[in-house]
């Protein structure tokens, strides 16, 4: 159904970085928590979805340019502007009524992550290097959204790895845009005359490099030894160096880093390495915590 598809319901999966800050912080065990999260998941979700209608509106003749940009509800034709526009009111309305009677403090991040991304659909989207920190800071919004309402500290160092995994995404996104670029000739966003394929590919080589180093020093740093009750989460860095070298393969030998959700929900090799890292960092996690009970 073309207005469903407008909600891009698959992109939800990026809130689920509201539970990080519970997952690392070993509370992912209270309900109440939980269920605050879950609701949170479902404010931004809304909000997100109006979001990317608006964008869909601002972007429809880019869109029929782009090979599988053109077949959205906006480029095709499926759905009329006004009917768009209307849909995303009561999707961005629901969305913050629920924050407003969640936490008055997620609100007010919620409020600041919907002024960001309409600021990047009206205009900073075209500009290099801060479109994709704009996107960046998006995903760390929605972690602090989830140290707000879990009751949660969130440590600088979930701050820092969310921002570089989240940068080097979308610049993988934005290398999918040049290789389109390379073979047909067609430029798909206006902030691609500030990128290339070399400065694309040393970004993330960069990227890549400096998430494995933050990790490992999160992982081996005192506060979090002392905090988690173990030492040994510094194996759970196995998985997050196979993960970014899959994503790097299937973005520099493979090109088709175009959709990271698709990626996600489809990529067995990916799914695998994100299941195993979660499974050994909870039994390290959970098991430390047991033995000092």
């Amino acid at each position: 159904m073309p207005l469903i598809k407008l909600l891009r319901l698959s992109h939800w999966t990026k809130n689920l970085f509201l539970f990080l800050p519970l997952f690392f912080s070993g509370h992912v065990g209270d309900w109440d928590a939980l269920l605050l999260c879950l609701s949170g998941f479902l404010a931004f979700g809304l909000s997100a979805s109006s979001i990317y209608i608006i964008n869909d509106v601002r972007d429809v003749e880019e869109d029929r340019q782009h090979p599988v940009k053109q077949h959205r509800p906006f480029a095709s034709g499926q759905v009329s502007t006004r009917l768009g526009l209307g849909l995303a009111f009561m999707l961005l309305s629901s969305g913050l009524v629920i924050a407003a009677v969640l936490n008055t403090l997620f609100l007010y991040v919620l409020i600041g992550y919907v002024a960001m991304n309409l600021a990047y659909s009206m205009g900073l989207k075209h500009m290099p290097i801060i479109d994709v920190s704009m996107i960046a800071t998006g995903f760390v919004l929605r972690v602090v959204s989830g140290g707000v309402l879990g009751e949660v500290a969130v440590s600088h160092w979930i701050i820092v790895m969310t921002f570089l995994l989240a940068l080097f995404l979308a610049l993988a996104k934005r290398r999918d845009d040049l290789v389109i670029h390379r073979d047909s000739g067609k430029v798909m966003r206006k902030s691609m005359e500030g990128y290339n394929l070399d400065f694309v590919n040393a970004a993330m080589t960069l990227m890549s490099g400096v998430i494995v180093v933050a990790y490992l020093m999160y992982t081996l740093s005192t506060e979090v030894i002392q905090r988690m009750g173990t030492d040994k989460l510094y194996l759970t860095g196995l998985f997050v160096i196979m993960g970014l070298m899959r994503y790097l393969q299937l973005t520099l030998v493979y090109e088709r880093s175009g959709n990271p959700t698709q990626i996600l929900l489809r990529d067995r090799n990916i799914q695998i390495v994100l299941l195993g890292w979660m499974l050994s960092f909870v039994v390290i996690l959970y098991s430390g915590q047991w033995v000092h009970q």
